[in-house]
């Protein structure tokens, strides 16, 4: 793998599950020379609602406050459906150095999600740091993510 890009500020949050999986990744951020910001949890102890950690790492990128962001779980799929209901977040589940590579080369993901139950940790540190390095490819990918932009920004759910 090529170095890493520049230092990039990176909000992470984690249920219990996805507790020792966060701790492992933050070293890896440090190891990486990036800025973290840890929203939690702070503790392995169940219960924890992953909503709880992960909206709040979604609004950090959503709002720019930092420049990309890491929730994590059991599995990663409830954080991903969690982050991905702030606007301007493209949350992804990764499982593969394969999927780390194209959530950001084709998608311009700005949330990892992964799941501290079902990946080895060294693998999701690994996949990490290929979501990080990756850049955006743009070109016929852009008009894509313009359409979901439009549709976000003009789509507002309320009840």
């Amino acid at each position: 793998m090529a170095g890493a890009p520049n230092r990039l500020r990176i909000a992470i949050g984690s249920d219990h599950a996805g507790f020792a999986l966060k701790e492992r990744l933050k070293q890896e951020l440090v190891r990486l020379g990036h800025a973290i910001e840890d929203v939690g949890t702070h503790a392995a102890e169940p219960p924890v609602d992953y909503p709880d950690y992960c909206f709040p790492v979604a609004e950090r990128v959503g709002d720019g406050r930092v420049d990309r962001g890491v929730v994590l779980g059991g599995s990663g799929i409830g954080e991903a459906i969690a982050a991905n209901k702030v606007p301007g977040v493209r949350a992804a589940v990764v499982t593969s150095d394969e999927t780390a590579r194209l959530t950001r080369m084709h998608n311009d993901s700005n949330v990892l999600a992964l799941g501290g139950r079902t990946h080895a940790h060294d693998d999701a540190a690994r996949w990490m740091a290929i979501w990080l390095e990756t850049p955006f490819e743009g070109g016929r990918h852009v008009p894509r993510l313009r359409k979901i932009h439009d549709y976000e920004t003009s789509h507002s759910y309320k009840r």
